[in-house]
């Protein structure tokens, strides 16, 4: 008889060939559409006088690198903070992660206009962390904040925060236009060096990650539990939180701020393949890639021939869940 084949390992052989598929589909799939012979000669026979070819090399595929990687990263640390904090409704953006990461860069474009992007990402690292010391700083202090719904309130409102001196000191300094980029979360502006330099870093966070998957699943059982075990949760969540901040800040300083796919993807990979974090985390990294590349794709078309904002397509799928949660999970732990 045939063994028949776990759904995490179906899931993790097959998502190679999806991405490739979303990859050549944001390729040649746009405003202008470009045939097969054209990318091929984008490929393998570069002309840089060709106008098909500059479209295809040097926005197309940085654009659908770019949204495939984020989607990875953002998909990732959701279910990190999930996991960590057994809160159903924890995400990167929710959280105010990403808002402390638009922060940061806003101060560096202001205060240090000739950063580089390396400088960028540093300070987008940086403002992540600052944000996720806020939060759970004030989640700690408050009686009962580290609820589901009382830490999501947190911060909503802590983001909301961080958002509005970005928005008031790009005003003020009359830097708005530069920063908007990280306020709309345009993925047809991804700078191909930048996702170079920050590449490195994303190594590392993945690495982590992965590297403690199996904690992670043992500390959503709970601290208690996690104690009575041996496991040492207090250099996990310091690990765990170190993961997030990296690839959150990351996935900001190469497009800004795109919400719900932290909150969104956990969810539907812990529908397929169970509670075991092992699974969970590289599983939500490949479906976070493939959701925010085709959400990519489905932005061009939503209102053709003009571009919808990435934001506005994950919103569309992503508050429906949110409010969902709230509803049904709200007042319940993760399990």
């Amino acid at each position: 008889m045939r063994k028949k084949i776990p759904l995490p390992t179906f899931i993790l052989w097959l998502s190679p060939l999806v991405i490739v598929f979303t990859i050549l589909s944001s390729i040649l799939y746009g405003a202008k559409d470009i045939g097969w012979s054209t990318v091929w000669g984008a490929f393998f026979h570069f002309d840089s006088g060709n106008v098909d070819h500059q479209i295809v090399m040097y926005s197309r595929l940085p654009r659908v690198i770019g949204a495939i990687l984020i989607g990875a990263f953002l998909a990732i640390s959701g279910a990190i903070m999930q996991g960590m904090t057994r809160n159903y409704l924890a995400s990167p953006s929710i959280m105010g992660v990403s808002d402390g990461s638009v922060l940061a860069i806003t101060f560096c474009m202001i205060f240090i206009p000739n950063a580089s992007s390396l400088d960028m990402i540093i300070y987008s690292l940086i403002g992540s962390a600052i944000a996720v010391g806020i939060v759970f700083g004030f989640a700690s202090l408050l009686p009962n904040g580290m609820s589901p719904v009382r830490m999501a309130i947190i911060g909503t409102i802590i983001g909301t925060f961080l958002s509005s001196i970005s928005a008031a000191m790009a005003t003020y300094y009359q830097v708005s236009q530069n920063i908007s980029f990280w306020y709309n979360a345009r993925l047809h502006q991804m700078d191909p060096n930048l996702i170079k330099l920050a590449f490195p870093f994303a190594l590392v966070g993945v690495a982590m990650a992965l590297f403690i998957s199996r904690s992670v699943t043992i500390l959503s059982l709970g601290n208690e539990i996690s104690v009575s075990l041996g496991q040492r949760t207090v250099l996990i969540k310091v690990v765990a939180t170190t993961s997030v901040v990296i690839l959150t800040g990351i996935s900001v300083a190469l497009a800004g701020n795109i919400g719900f796919v932290g909150l969104i993807i956990p969810h539907i990979t812990r529908f397929l393949v169970g509670f075991d974090y092992r699974w969970i985390i590289p599983c939500s990294g490949v479906l976070g890639a493939i959701f925010l590349a085709l959400s990519d794709i489905f932005s061009r078309f939503l209102n053709y021939p003009f571009e919808t904002p990435i934001g506005v397509v994950t919103a569309l799928i992503g508050v429906p869940f949110f409010l969902y949660l709230i509803r049904k999970r709200g007042g319940l732990k993760h399990a």
